[in-house]
């Protein structure tokens, strides 16, 4: 990865964040020496993940399993916001 597509890959992945922290959620920005960018999102006492973005093509879980489009950056948080929610708790 060159350095263009490093800042590209992290200001799309602080936009994510952004659009998570406005549903409540925690999220930062992870970037290891040599390695791509990748963005922590979590719910605090429930859940957590960390997410990739592949630029211009899609937003990543680590199980190179697709979230969305890398255009569609409400799509993205709504599928990780589903997985952060957890499972409910029954009575």
């Amino acid at each position: 990865m060159n350095d263009r597509d490093r800042a590209a890959g992290m200001a799309e992945l602080v936009q994510l964040a952004a659009e998570l922290h406005a549903r409540g959620h925690r999220a930062h920005l992870v970037t290891p020496a040599g390695q791509r960018p990748y963005l922590h999102a979590a719910n605090p006492g429930v859940l957590s993940e960390n997410v990739a973005y592949e630029a211009g093509w899609y937003w990543w879980r680590p199980w190179a399993d697709r979230i969305a489009p890398a255009t569609d950056v409400p799509a993205a948080a709504d599928k990780i916001t589903r997985v952060l929610r957890g499972v409910e708790p029954t009575a």
